[in-house]
């Protein structure tokens, strides 16, 4: 998938076994892959919106007239040609109701947003004034999206269901409000402001998701030769393979010590 170029104006721990359900012929991809950075130019932060979310919005369809359309009982970032899409940067829990709804009306594609690269930038809540930027040493991937994943696990197989992971490189604003000597621990987060989208990474059926068991893995691997390949932690690394196995993408072989052993299943 094509990078697209600068822009610069503006639970858990998979421990029940799951059963696995069957592949899904899913119908084309939603989310518009003909986007360019074009559509960089419209402006962003409008209606209080998060700079992030707003600019997405304009990015996937410039045409503010598809933006928050009622569909059923509830209001859709865009509706367009390509069906609805919902972004969505945290908390997937809150997305149940709606996607159960949504899902049998029309394909609904939900775009997550994640850091690839961070650059932190602190402001002072009493005089304002803005620190120079700081790059962070951690580094964001497509794993990032797994915690949120378990909370709609259930919705994944559905036939109307997309999923987008948008790597992106952002300046975060903080305030100087944490409770370390420094205040920069347990500070509030006042708004990401999006540099460089890197990559999406698309998911329009269920064996779309073999993209998360990485290339370096051979057949017989177990959470934690997940966790190295994927340089993630254990938790994640186990949740993935929980929705994994659910989706039915790879499947339990055997067990090694208190480990399960995987394979992949060949996409048919």
């Amino acid at each position: 998938m094509d990078k697209q170029s600068a822009i610069t104006e503006y639970e858990d721990g998979a421990t029940a076994a799951a059963e696995k359900d069957e592949a899904v012929n899913a119908p084309p991809l939603i989310v518009n892959t003909q986007r360019s950075a074009g559509n960089a130019q419209y402006s962003i932060g409008i209606l209080g919106e998060k700079t992030l979310h707003a600019m997405l919005k304009r990015y996937i369809e410039p045409d503010t007239a598809k933006h928050e359309v009622a569909v059923g009982s509830y209001v859709s970032d865009i509706v367009n040609d390509y069906g609805i899409t919902e972004i969505q940067t945290r908390a997937f829990e809150k997305l149940r109701g709606k996607l159960s709804e949504l899902l049998e009306i029309s394909t609904v594609t939900v775009v997550y947003p994640t850091p690839r690269t961070k650059w932190l930038l602190w402001i002072d809540k009493t005089t304002g004034e803005v620190t120079k930027r700081r790059k962070s040493p951690k580094q964001g991937s497509v794993y990032d999206a797994v915690p949120e994943l378990y909370k709609i696990k259930h919705l994944l197989p559905h036939p109307n269901f997309r999923l987008c992971v948008m790597l992106i490189d952002v300046e975060e604003y903080r305030y100087l409000d944490g409770w370390s000597d420094d205040k920069k621990r347990g500070s509030t987060r006042h708004n990401r402001v999006p540099v460089e989208i890197v990559e999406e990474i698309c998911f329009n059926s269920v064996s779309d998701y073999l993209q998360l068991v990485p290339d370096a893995l051979k057949d017989g691997f177990t959470s934690k030769d997940y966790k190295s390949a994927a340089k993630t932690s254990l938790r994640v690394a186990q949740t993935a393979l929980n929705i994994l196995n659910y989706l039915g993408a790879v499947e339990r072989v055997g067990k090694q010590g208190n480990l399960f052993v995987y394979k992949r299943v060949s996409a048919g």
